[in-house]
C-alpha cells in the first residue's frame, strides 16, 4: 500500500499539472483585463495560495481519501499523517525531477548554478514543504476519525491551513525581498516541523483497531 500510494503521489502530477494551467489560462486573462491593475499583491496571491497551494494539497488529499481511507490498511490514526506524507514524498519527487531537468538547453555553468539552486530550494526547502503540509491534513484527518461526521469540519480546516502554509511559503520565497523571502519560509518550516513532531507523539498513543477483509 505504501509503494502504491507513493507511485499515486508521483501520478498525481498529471493531472495536478493540467489543473494549474487551465486556471492559470483563467487568470492570465483576468491580468490582461486590468482587473488586478494598481493591485499587484493580489494577483501574487491568488496565484501562489489558490492556483498553486490549494489545488495541490487538495489533490494529495484525495489519493489518500479515495485510495486507502476504506482500506483495511488504515488501521490506526496515524496511519492518516503516514499515507499523507508518502503520497506529499511521491508528487515531490517528480516534480523535483521535472525542475532538476528543465535547464537542459542552457550553458554548463548555468547547468550547474541552476542544479545547485534547486538541490538547496527544491529538494530541502519544497520536499520538507510538501511533506509536513500533507503531514498537517493527514493530522487533521486522523482527529477527524475519532469523532465520526462531526470531524468534517477539521479535515476542511486542515486542508485549508495546509494551503495557507504552503502559500506563504511559496509567495514569500518568490515575491518578497532579503530578508523576508528566507526568514518567512524558515519560520513556516520549523514551525510546521514542531507541530507535527509533537502531535505525531500525541495521534502515535491513539489505540488502533483491526479491521478485518
Amino acid at each position: 500500500m505504501i509503494v502504491k500510494i507513493f507511485l499515486y503521489g508521483v501520478l498525481i502530477t498529471i493531472p495536478v499539472f493540467f489543473i494549474q494551467i487551465s486556471l492559470f489560462m483563467v487568470f492570465n486573462q483576468l491580468k490582461e483585463s486590468g482587473i488586478f491593475d494598481g493591485w499587484p499583491i493580489i494577483a501574487d496571491i491568488i496565484k501562489w495560495f489558490f492556483v498553486i497551494a490549494l489545488t495541490e494539497e487538495t489533490l494529495k488529499y484525495l489519493v489518500v481519501k479515495f485510495a486507502v481511507l476504506k482500506s483495511i490498511e488504515m488501521d490506526e490514526p496515524l496511519d492518516f499523517m503516514l499515507y499523507m506524507v508518502v503520497v506529499a514524498l511521491g508528487f515531490a519527487a517528480l516534480e523535483n525531477a521535472l525542475y532538476l531537468f528543465s535547464p537542459v538547453d542552457q550553458t554548463i555553468n548555468q547547468v550547474l548554478q541552476a542544479t545547485f539552486t534547486i538541490t538547496v530550494i527544491r529538494f530541502v526547502g519544497a520536499t520538507f514543504l510538501h511533506t509536513l503540509c500533507s503531514a498537517l491534513v493527514g493530522y487533521s484527518m486522523a482527529k477527524a476519525s475519532l469523532i465520526g461526521r462531526r470531524g468534517r469540519s477539521i479535515v476542511i480546516f486542515g486542508i485549508l491551513m495546509a494551503t495557507l502554509l504552503h502559500g506563504l511559503y511559496d509567495f514569500s520565497i518568490i515575491t518578497l525581498s532579503s530578508p523576508f523571502n528566507f526568514i518567512i519560509p524558515s519560520a513556516v518550516i520549523l514551525g510546521l516541523a514542531g507541530f507535527i513532531m509533537y502531535d505525531f507523539d500525541g495521534i502515535q498513543k491513539v489505540k488502533g483497531i483491526c479491521k478485518l477483509s
